[in-house]
Parts: structure tokens; C-alpha cells; sequence
């Protein structure tokens, strides 16, 4: 009897122990809870890129980019300032090719690149000495109109308003068609996110004889349609680009 009750009370003792270890440890893991791993939600979205990818891209794939992005205002763009509360303030002007917009009463803000909301968001910062939880609607009054650029053996290169749904085979009959010793090996380049530009290779001959129609890409703003003079059999995927430099077809065709 006495050696029953001794190792009943052992249990008991042991099972108290492991209680308390197990308590200890829930409570630690809440405290200093280990490094989270970012889900595809958490991944990079419109980074700022240079010839070098930022992380979560490879040497040769951009990072993911923003599916809906708002329009960036550009140089020579025209916007329209109201202010409801102080109307004589109201103005339009037009960005400056420094990037700059000036402003009544105040000093000048630095719009290039920027969407509409953080316009306004700049502006209200600029007026904060000025004005008293100002209310300021801009509006976009002229901007650069969607387009795309046909280039390399082509009737009419050049760059063409891109004003409805365009494929490619349709640019290319805008732009006056292959020319006399052009291949029908066509490369499609897309801007895949800011710094980075998508190369796409499309067989032009098998698409007019209804084979892999469905390659026939559809454009997108600011697209770039090349035609080369000979085969091409190697090309790189992804290329760098930056804005405010010559963009150049041919550097997705060196190694």
C-alpha cells in the first residue's frame, strides 16, 4: 500500500512538471514568435529596378508588378488644381520638363512619376503653412495618350496611337507592313515592371495562316514591335531598361 501511494504521488509530481514546461513554452513561442514567411499577397510590387533586380527577382526576372496601375503624370502633362474652399487659388498648369509644378502662394512640388492621389497628397504638404486642412481636387486635363512604337523592317516605323484594342499583326499593317527583306519573326517588348522589359518572340507567318492565333498578343501601352532584318535563335527574356535613356530593341539579341 505504501509503495502505491508513493508512486501515485510520483506521477502526480511528474505530470505537474511536464505541465509547467509545456506552459512555459506556449508562453515563450507567443512572446518572441519566430520570423514570419511572406505569402505571394506579401511579394514586391512595383519596386524601383535597376540593371541589378531587386529582391525577390533573379538576375533575369523582374520582380511582380502592380495589375492595375494608376497613370504616372509625365513632363508636359496639364492638370487642373480646384480648391473649394479657397476658389482663387484655382488654376491649371502644365508639368515643367524638370518634373516641377509651381504653385500660387507657395513654392514649387515635384510631380514627376507620380499618380494623381500623391499629387494631391504633395500638394496639401506644400499648403500646410498656408492653408488650414486644405480640400484640393486635381484633375488630369491633357496627358501622354496611349501608344505604341513599330520599329526595325517595317514600311512607316514610328511611334502610332494606340486608341482601341491593337494585336500585333494589326500594328504591324498600320506601320505599313514588313518591307522587302524583313523576317515575319516578330519581338514584342513590354514594360513587366519599373526598370524591366519583357521580350516575346511571335511567328507573324503562322498567324496569318490561322496557326497559333492565339499568339497574336494584344498591345499595351507603350509597347515596342521589332522586326528584324535576319533570324534571330537566342534572345534574352528580360532586359533592363531606365527611364530617361535610349531604349535600343537589339540589346535583347547580345549575350
Amino acid at each position: 500500500m505504501i509503495t502505491t501511494q508513493r508512486v501515485s504521488k510520483v506521477l502526480v509530481m511528474a505530470a505537474l512538471v511536464i505541465g509547467g514546461v509545456i506552459a512555459w513554452i506556449n508562453i515563450e513561442a507567443q512572446t518572441n514568435p519566430g520570423p514570419e514567411h511572406p505569402g505571394p499577397e506579401q511579394a514586391v510590387v512595383g519596386s524601383d529596378v535597376t540593371a541589378n533586380p531587386p529582391a525577390g527577382a533573379s538576375n533575369d526576372r523582374p520582380a511582380l508588378q502592380q495589375r492595375y496601375p494608376r497613370y504616372q503624370v509625365t513632363r508636359s502633362d496639364v492638370l487642373s488644381l480646384s480648391f473649394p474652399l479657397s476658389p482663387e487659388l484655382n488654376r491649371q498648369i502644365t508639368v515643367q520638363p524638370d518634373g516641377y509644378i509651381n504653385l500660387q502662394g507657395t513654392g514649387s512640388v515635384y510631380v514627376q512619376g507620380m499618380t494623381v492621389p500623391e499629387i494631391v497628397a504633395a500638394i496639401k504638404k506644400a499648403y500646410a503653412n498656408v492653408l488650414r486642412d486644405p480640400i484640393i481636387d486635381v484633375d488630369l486635363v491633357d496627358f501622354q495618350k496611349p501608344f505604341f512604337i513599330a520599329g526595325g523592317q517595317v514600311g512607316k516605323p514610328g511611334q502610332y496611337e494606340l486608341r482601341h484594342d491593337t494585336t500585333v499583326s494589326q500594328a504591324i499593317a498600320m506601320a505599313g507592313g514588313i518591307v522587302s527583306g524583313g523576317k515575319t519573326q516578330i519581338f514584342l517588348y513590354h514594360h513587366a515592371s519599373p526598370g524591366w522589359v519583357e521580350v516575346k518572340k511571335l511567328n507573324l507567318k503562322d498567324i496569318y495562316h490561322g496557326k497559333n492565333v492565339n499568339e497574336d498578343a494584344q498591345l499595351q501601352p507603350g509597347d515596342t514591335i521589332f522586326v528584324p532584318e535576319k533570324f534571330i535563335t537566342t534572345f534574352r527574356k528580360y532586359i533592363p531598361y531606365s527611364v530617361g535613356t535610349a531604349f535600343n530593341p537589339q540589346t535583347a539579341f547580345t549575350q
